[in-house]
């Protein structure tokens, strides 16, 4: 447990970013989840991962993820995207 003024606020502080980061993380979840979705057109895909680009590079950007993973995410899902497109043809 801890005992100083300042060990205190930081295990609060640690409380309240964790809880913040848990919810970009879930966001950031569900929107690839959303842009992978079955039974869903290219053109459709394509405008739910335009929504996911926006929402991983926020992450990025407030180091909820790295830039690197989050450079790898968006690449995987417009490879995925890429190969919908050409099995519907």
């Amino acid at each position: 447990m801890l005992r100083k003024r300042s060990g205190i606020e930081e295990a609060r502080k640690a409380i309240t970013r964790r809880n913040r980061n848990r919810i970009y993380k879930t966001k950031l979840r569900n929107a690839i989840k959303a842009t992978l979705k079955p039974h869903q057109s290219p053109e459709e895909m394509m405008e739910k991962y335009v929504i996911a680009q926006k929402i991983i590079d926020k992450a990025a950007k407030k180091g909820i993820i790295h830039k690197n993973n989050a450079a790898n995410k968006k690449s995987k899902l417009i490879k995925r995207i890429k190969k919908e497109e050409t099995a519907n043809q």
